[in-house]
Formats: structure tokens, sequence, C-alpha cells
């Protein structure tokens, strides 16, 4: 139920030109929060679509900031937690939405163990298709695995298929590494130990970092199945339209933003030979993709100019964090 004086829970949605959808998780959620009180914040990141006027007539009671920037997921995020007051911090994004009995079973796992510090949930498409909810930390060899296609050739495997923990069985609650931001709760309280999210991550990697931190604080980070969220994924990026397009393709631009995310995360975690490592890996693996693709074939030539564009982006997000240590302005 909304409280607008003390409530156990705030809702933060990150709203980039979803407006639709907007509507729909926060209609979602005030039908499906139960006896949990609530509130709600909405940051709008420069939406073009209306959806902040849709917002503040549909939900009056809804608090909207408006940023005239896109700040991105990490920062707009951190803008939301300075207008929350709830014991607990609930990110959802506008493409998720909850299913009956969520978020009191969220809360009540939360206040039963202390030693929890931030929690996901199982989430599923709208047709109940399992999505990566429990995942390992980025490591040189799980990128590797991912490249290679190993870990798509062996999900049931706990080696290959240890970074989304394909192996695992999706009904069975277990810590974790990290969870997607699709859905997380997190103690209010922890912020104060640990700092919010990093703002030098525009989009991709923001979650892993928190992650890390929580673990740092000696707290664990927890997979619930029977938290279940259903998550489109992927709809604040399809609005994008003034992409950057290459020959590898209409997600051009996104590509970009997750090899600068990579690198800084690397950097950070693993230092200047963890980025250079990771950067490494991902361009020879394209240079022996496009060797093996010579030829003058139509589909031979196709990979060809993708695994190149891929190297060309690589090349550009090395220079632009000059090899991780530095973010580029906002918005990417």
């Amino acid at each position: 139920m909304p409280d607008t004086a003390s409530p156990t829970v705030s809702v933060i949605i990150v709203s980039f030109n979803t407006r639709d959808l907007l509507v729909e998780c926060i209609e979602t959620l005030i039908a499906q929060a139960g006896p949990v009180s609530y509130e709600i914040i909405v940051v709008d990141n420069a939406s073009r679509d209306g959806s902040a006027d849709r917002v503040a007539e549909r939900f009056p009671d809804v608090v909207l900031i408006r940023s005239e920037l896109n700040l991105g997921f990490a920062a707009a995020n951190n803008l939301g937690f300075t207008a929350a007051r709830g014991r607990y911090l609930v990110l959802l994004n506008s493409d998720a939405f909850l299913t009956p009995g969520a978020l009191e079973r969220a809360v009540a796992e939360m206040d039963a163990d202390p030693g929890i510090g931030l929690g996901g949930a199982r989430l599923i498409g709208r047709d109940g298709a399992w999505q990566p909810s429990a995942r390992m930390f980025p490591s040189l060899l799980n990128e590797f695995l991912t490249l290679s296609g190993l870990a798509a050739r062996y999900p049931r495997s706990r080696f290959f298929g240890a970074f989304d923990r394909t192996w695992a069985d999706p009904l069975a609650p277990a810590d974790v590494d990290w969870v997607p931001g699709a859905f997380s709760i997190l103690r209010h309280d922890l912020l104060d130990r640990i700092g919010a999210f990093d703002e030098s991550f525009f989009l991709y990697y923001e979650e892993v970092d928190l992650c890390r931190r929580v673990h740092a604080a000696g707290l664990r980070v927890r997979y619930w199945p029977d938290v279940v969220v259903v998550h489109i994924g992927g709809e604040s990026s399809r609005t994008h339209d003034d992409l950057a397009m290459s020959a590898a393709g209409k997600g051009a631009q996104l590509t970009l933003w997750r090899m600068r995310s990579g690198l800084l995360y690397y950097r950070k975690h693993h230092g200047w030979f963890g980025a250079w490592a990771v950067c490494q890996l991902e361009s020879t693996w394209h240079r022996l993709r496009a060797w093996r693709n010579r030829g003058e074939d139509p589909t031979r030539r196709l990979k060809r100019a993708e695994s190149q564009a891929v190297r060309d982006l690589l090349a550009q997000a090395w220079t632009e964090t000059r090899g991780g240590r530095v973010s580029p302005p906002r918005p990417w």
C-alpha cells in the first residue's frame, strides 16, 4: 500500500522513452504490492516520448524526478536514492512487472536474514521463458567461454555454464555473485557503508560493481526463485533513433557502451593488465573469426565485416576510456 510517511520500501524506476511500458510497470506494482507499504520514485532520463508527463498525469502520488540529461542507469538511480525514505530500496526496470506476492516475499526474506545485503528475483519473459537471473562475476575465463560459444553449447556443465549458472536448478535459492538490475532489493542503510552506484558506468556493469562492494562489506547477494518478475529487456535501448551504425549491426552503439563499461570494470577491479587482457581477448577472437571467414561468399563477407567492426569498436572504447581509467562525458 502507498505510504507517504514511512514506507518499508522505496521502489525506484528509471525511465527512458518507455512511456507505455512504464505505465504498465507502475500499474502492475500498485496492483501486486500487497500489504507492503511503499513509495514509488520515477527518475525520467530526459525522455522524448512524454513519459514524465504521463506519469505526472496518471500517478500524482508518484515522486517524479525529471532529469534534463540522460544520466544513464547508475547516476539516475543515485538521484532516486536521494529522495528515498524506505527501509529497503527496490530497483525496478520500467519493462519489468511484479507478479503476485513478489514484493512481499522479497521483503520477508530480507527481514529474516540480516546477512543478506542485496537480493534478486527469478526473471522470466512474458512467455514464461527463463532469463539469466543469478550470475558469477566476469573473468577472463568466463569471457572466453562466452565468446567461444562453449557456454551456450554446454549449458549444463558447471565449468562451461558457470557465468550464467545455467547448470543450476532455477527453482533453487542460492547465494550468488551478482543479480541483474531489472529487479533487486537492498538495505537502504547499506549505502552509507558501501556507497551508491559508481557513476562512471553509464550502462552495463554498474550492478556487478555494486554487488562486489556488497560482498566486500561482508554481506551476501541472494537469489530467490519464488520472487518472480516478468522482464521484457532492452526496451530503452530500442528507442535510440540516433545510434551510430556500422557493419557490426544495429546495436553498434550499445556494443560500444558495453565495451566502455567492461574496460572501466576490469580496470577498477583487475588493474591495467585485466583491462588490457580482456580487450585483447575479444579483439583476438574476432581477428580469428575474420580469418576463418575469409573468402567471397556473402555470408562470410558479412561475418568478416562484423568482426572487423567489433575490433574497431574495441579500439575506440580503449582510446575513449584511456584503457579503462576514465569514463567519457555523459550522455554516452
